[in-house]
């Protein structure tokens, strides 16, 4: 395999480098592929300096300007599709099919982005309440918030990154974007595609560079609001380096399913194989924990551990793969760990169990004790742990014992149980007769709890990245 190279991009430019790369190896193979030039504290510092340089020229262009902005990307995205899908083979052993999806995932982002940037607007406000008040009038409108810093995690190399990038351009906010060390090059793809637009000069850095170095992404005062997607414990201490500047944190789950006694047996089982178990678990709202009514748990327990049991591991790249690798031997280690922990606690393991290095296969353990992590941490690889319940209400509150909160996901016909759920559960989504796995590009993503702070879904990040300006008027000819 031929070695690629990557730049960085700093202040809309690329910067090669021959010596100081970040190696990207393919998760599967495991031999380097490509070479991305690294940024040090300098480039650091020069990318948010030309940032801030860049606030005023970025809240200055027009909707129609940053909406051109965004439509050339779309454009150039769809072009690039199968490379791009490839580059997420390799970087993120994604199997192809889920590869394919993210880019369309990544299209479908910017496209939402677009249309939002033309349509973001604020409103008229009656400020005539009281005698008081008698002659004002008021209106309110969205301003950027200035120059943001935004780090994405591995497991989404495009999209997460997307959710971040694509929003900051549409509310006009420049930015410098740190993605993982082991899946930088979606990112720097994205930065390829924008340096071919005519956004101010500084709008954008994408800046590969080790964890060390990242330091002033979180503390630095020019920059005015920190996005953070990744793990629990780095999204809090982040925000508390954070100081006075806006934070917004996805920091992940360890997502409950509910299949009631009215639900659909075989629809029921193919969700919650897709939901656990695409791209290999490696997803904050994959299905984790799963309460089947005891009337069909036999029935639907047979059927989920058949399927599981056919998935195929394998080469990303083979279109009949449905399992990859996860992001490292490390992770594969910790999880069949958990796996033991559980069966020593009096789980039973009724698929899978193992790996073969990176290949951790498909896992479904029975019962495992509220104690184990398999329970109550976020197992992030292709692991489900399935349980029985008899009352609904019993299995909402066995739901919300976790010190997570993004999504639920219920299956059920009964609309008072739907009803239940959605002002019972401490979450921030419900999804009904569907896995929490569920997300669409622009609907309110997030969570509460240990799930974080924020929401994502474009005008959703949008309203985070401004800030409301009011103006009142006063009618002085007494009106």
């Amino acid at each position: 395999m031929s070695t690629k190279t990557f730049p960085y991009y700093l202040a809309n430019e690329p910067v090669h480098s021959d010596d100081d790369v970040l190696e990207v190896t393919d998760k599967y193979g495991g031999e380097v592929f490509a070479r991305v030039a690294r940024a040090g504290p300098d480039a650091i510092e020069e990318g948010i300096q030309a940032a801030a340089d860049a606030a005023r020229p970025m809240a200055r262009t027009r909707p129609y300007e940053r909406k051109a902005v965004l439509d050339h990307c779309v454009t150039r995205f769809r072009e690039r599709f199968d490379e791009l899908a490839e580059l997420l083979c390799l970087e993120a052993g994604k199997p192809i099919g889920d590869a394919q999806g993210e880019v369309t995932r990544l299209i479908d982002t910017f496209q939402v982005a677009a249309e939002e940037a033309v349509r973001f607007n604020g409103e008229m406000m009656n400020l005539e309440i009281s005698t008081r008040a008698r002659g004002y009038s008021g209106m309110w409108k969205w301003a950027p918030i200035g120059p943001c810093s935004f780090i994405t995690p591995f497991n989404f190399p495009l999209n997460l990154a997307a959710h971040k990038v694509a929003p900051a351009i549409a509310a006009g906010c420049p930015f410098v974007l740190k993605p993982a060390e082991k899946t930088p090059i979606g990112a720097v793809v994205i930065g390829q595609v924008l340096a071919e637009t005519d956004l101010p000069a500084g709008a954008f850095s994408v800046l590969p560079c080790d964890v060390e170095d990242t330091g002033p992404f979180s503390t630095d005062p020019r920059l005015k609001l920190l996005s953070f997607t990744g793990s629990r414990q780095v999204g809090w201490m982040l925000k508390e380096q954070a100081g006075q500047k806006k934070v917004t944190l996805e920091l992940g789950g360890n997502a409950a399913c509910i299949v009631d006694a009215d639900a659909d047996v075989d629809d029921a089982v193919d969700r919650l194989v897709t939901g656990a178990f695409y791209q290999s678990g490696q997803s904050c709202i994959s299905v984790q924990r799963t309460l089947i009514h005891e009337e069909i748990y036999d029935e639907l327990v047979a059927k989920l551990v058949e399927r599981v049991k056919k998935l195929k591991m394998g080469d990303p790249r083979d279109e009949e793969t449905f399992i990859g690798p996860v992001i490292s031997e490390a992770d594969a280690e910790r999880l069949v760990e958990w796996v033991r922990e559980a069966e020593d606690a009096g789980a039973r393991v009724l698929a899978g169990g193992g790996r073969d290095g990176v290949m951790v296969e498909p896992t479904v353990v029975e019962d495992p004790p509220h104690h184990c992590r398999i329970y109550h941490e976020e197992a992030f690889g292709p692991l489900m742990a399935v349980s029985s319940f008899r009352d609904f209400d019993e299995a909402l509150a066995e739901t919300d014992d976790s010190r997570y909160g993004l999504q639920a996901g219920i299956f059920t016909r009964d609309i008072g149980k739907i009803q239940r759920a959605w002002d019972f559960l401490e979450v921030g989504g419900v999804v009904i007769n569907d896995v929490p796995s569920f997300r669409v590009d622009n609907m309110p993503y997030g969570g509460v709890k240990d799930s974080g702070l924020g929401r994502e879904g474009i005008r959703f990040a949008m309203e985070d990245m401004s800030e409301i300006r009011l103006l009142v008027l006063r009618d002085v000819d007494g009106a």
